[in-house]
């Protein structure tokens, strides 16, 4: 990959957020790199595009998710079975290439990157296309020797997380350390999509201590959103919205049965637009 190319990767978050319009919200969907087959990865990440995703969340399955509830868990089994390596999602963001500029941010576990070597994931993330790194187990202090050198020298974002237990000190911290956006946990636990209200009282005054503390990067919210009226609820004083379990709950929904992606993306549809 030319220095130029790897420039491109680097800015397609930065430009998304740059380009936002007004009061409108960026919505980032999640989905297991190989789920439900890994042919399939890609097609579904254009689709999601065509429909209204602004950013897409690539998961790299793990066997020992601790950040995600039963339905990604499910979701990262169906993809080891059927034989999904880092050379595979590597393999799926490239295919997306070929097709899309869309930002694309990986979401994984330690583990995983370690046995493929800390130099090496960011390398070949990067020229492959990928615009970021989520690694909800290694806490910002850890980063700052484990993935830092790293991701610098390959000009791969590193993205935290703050949650409704975490301190103002802690949520500036992650807001200086942050590329990209920071993920705001909108409620404490694991993934999972959740009832409308029990997270819309949870998360009020959670959202204004982010937006006192959290000043030099956007906020995406998510864990628990699996509606539009979720979605717009929810991130009204942020700048969006991330789904995932719901959107692999409606793939495991749909799957197989006649026209399952079309009615797949009329979900993802209904997501940004409603309806």
């Amino acid at each position: 990959m030319t220095i130029d190319a790897v420039k491109h990767s680097i800015n397609r978050i930065d430009k998304l957020f740059a380009e936002k319009q007004g009061d409108a919200k960026i919505m980032n969907l999640f989905i297991t790199a190989g789920y439900p087959d890994p042919a399939e990865t890609a097609e579904l990440i254009l689709g999601y595009e065509k429909n209204g995703a602004d950013l897409i969340e690539l998961g790299m399955p793990f066997s020992d998710p601790l950040a995600d509830g039963p339905t990604i868990q499910y979701s990262s089994e169906v993809a080891l079975k059927k034989g999904v390596t880092m050379d595979t999602i590597f393999g799926i963001i490239r295919k997306v290439r070929e097709k899309s500029d869309i930002p694309i941010v990986l979401m994984g576990y330690i583990n995983p990157v370690i046995h493929y070597g800390v130099e090496n994931f960011f390398r070949d993330a990067a020229a492959a296309g990928a615009d970021g790194l989520i690694m909800p187990d290694v806490p910002v202090e850890e980063s700052s020797y484990l993935l830092k050198p790293a991701s610098e020298k390959h000009g791969l974002p590193l993205i935290y997380l703050v949650a409704p237990n975490s301190t103002d000190e802690r949520m500036q911290l992650v807001d200086r350390n942050s590329g990209g956006f920071v993920y705001c946990v909108s409620v404490t636990g694991v993934t999972g999509a959740r009832q409308g209200e029990d997270i819309r009282q949870s998360v009020g005054r959670f959202i204004q201590r982010v937006k006192k503390n959290v000043t030099e990067n956007p906020v995406l919210i998510g864990f628990g959103i699996s509606s539009h009226e979720d979605a717009v609820e929810i991130s009204k004083e942020v700048d969006g919205f991330i789904v995932g379990s719901a959107l692999i709950n409606n793939i495991r929904e749909h799957e197989g049965k006649e026209n399952w992606k079309e009615k797949h993306f009329d979900f993802v549809r209904s997501l940004k637009y409603g309806g």
